[in-house]
């Protein structure tokens, strides 16, 4: 059977290419501001454009790169600054900015004041989203240079005559480069890395993971992510864990080794390849064990029986209802939640909420610097727990 793409039909004329002067508003979650122009023929009424290349508080000239006259936002690119915030820098990178590559959000942006923009996001989205004020700041974790030559894999695009390129922001067409400023020096090209496994070491353990699997691009990651959880849950000696979203399992791991041989760790993937090599990476922990298929229907069907810990890794759109409320029926003492989106967070911090669970504890890490991108850990514990 033939599958035709849905095409999005415009909703009246197009905008695209206008040019407005705008006083830029807050921050918003995914690495624009909010400014608001008027719209004309009516009222006083305004319209929302989401504006890339600004900062808050900035008097800024905005190009409309999409929008027709029947959206409910637009989108535009700053494309030149009348008053600038004390934040603002030239970016490092010559293919950063309006039109080029897409693949850094702040580029324009001081370190600090990157943090900062992030910090604001995530107390945004808590008190929008789980009705929550939390004191959270977003920390700089070692392993970059000034936010630059950090991340070890790059999925490159490669142009006709073999040279590297980025694509642009919400597009399919390239930017060519010579190269890429936040990779490592020695940085994996996944898009032409070969079928090898890899090892990774953590805290002097070594992990196998498939040449193009999930492992954390920032080198501080996952030292920063072990020893959080470590540190939130604190587990005993004959606990019970369940590390779900596993990967190749390296909380997995951490809390075999913390449980002993009187515990018991399941790690729950839904990739059977990252699986086979949590086996590999968990074999000298025989209680320790490897359930393959998605969360929500391995629960479904397995480990029905109390838990004392979870640790919860989902990928961007978080665990949702269900999984939250599958985790909450084993009554676990304690959940780490770690997560890569704040909004997705928020979510379902405010459903272990609802079910009994209150937020302990959250931190911030910067794990990937020049984009709007923010790593979280947070806490949640049962009502009626003390944590040791």
């Amino acid at each position: 059977m033939t599958r035709h793409t849905r095409q999005r039909h415009p909703k009246g004329a197009s905008h695209v290419g206008e040019r407005h002067t705008v006083v830029v508003g807050p921050i918003a979650h995914g690495g624009h501001c909010v400014a608001r122009i008027p719209v004309e023929g009516s009222d006083g009424e305004t319209r929302v454009v989401f504006v890339r290349h600004a900062l808050p508080d900035e008097e800024v000239v905005i190009e409309i790169t999409e929008g027709t006259e029947g959206d409910r936002f637009w989108r535009g690119d700053a494309v030149s600054v009348t008053r600038s915030s004390e934040a603002r820098v030239e970016a490092p990178c010559p293919y950063a900015g309006p039109g080029a590559c897409g693949g850094c959000d702040f580029q324009h942006v001081s370190i600090a004041g990157q943090r900062d923009l992030k910090t604001v996001v995530v107390r945004e989205q808590f008190r929008r989203l789980a009705k929550m004020d939390v004191d959270v700041e977003v920390e700089a974790v070692p392993g970059d240079v000034d936010g630059l030559a950090w991340r070890t894999r790059v999925d490159y695009v490669h142009t006709e005559d073999g040279g590297l390129a980025m694509r642009r922001h919400r597009s399919r067409s390239v930017v060519p480069i010579d190269e890429c400023l936040i990779a490592a020096p020695d940085a994996i090209d996944t898009s032409v890395s070969g079928s090898a496994p890899r090892l990774e070491s953590v805290h002097g353990r070594e992990f196998q993971v498939a040449a193009d699997g999930f492992w954390q691009v920032h080198p501080g990651a996952p030292t920063t992510l072990v020893d959080t959880v470590l540190d939130f849950l604190d587990p005993q000696p004959g606990e019970k864990a369940l590390d779900l979203y596993a990967g190749v399992g390296l909380f997995a791991r951490f809390l075999a080794e913390r449980v002993g041989e009187s515990g018991r760790v399941v790690a729950i993937e839904g990739n059977s390849l990252a699986c086979a090599h949590a086996r590999e990476n968990l074999t000298e922990h025989r209680r320790a064990v490897v359930g393959v298929g998605t969360v929500d229907r391995v629960l479904a069907k397995s480990f029905d029986e109390p838990f004392d810990l979870v640790v919860l890794d989902p990928p961007r759109e978080g665990a949702r209802r269900k999984v939250v409320l599958q985790i909450v029926d084993r009554a676990p003492r304690a959940v780490a939640y770690v997560a890569c989106d704040p909004a997705s967070l928020a979510r379902d911090v405010a459903t272990f909420a609802e079910a009994g669970y209150r937020l302990e504890r959250l931190r911030a890490f910067d794990l990937f610097p020049m984009t709007s991108h923010v790593e979280c850990v947070a806490l949640l514990v049962k009502h009626d727990s003390d944590l040791r």
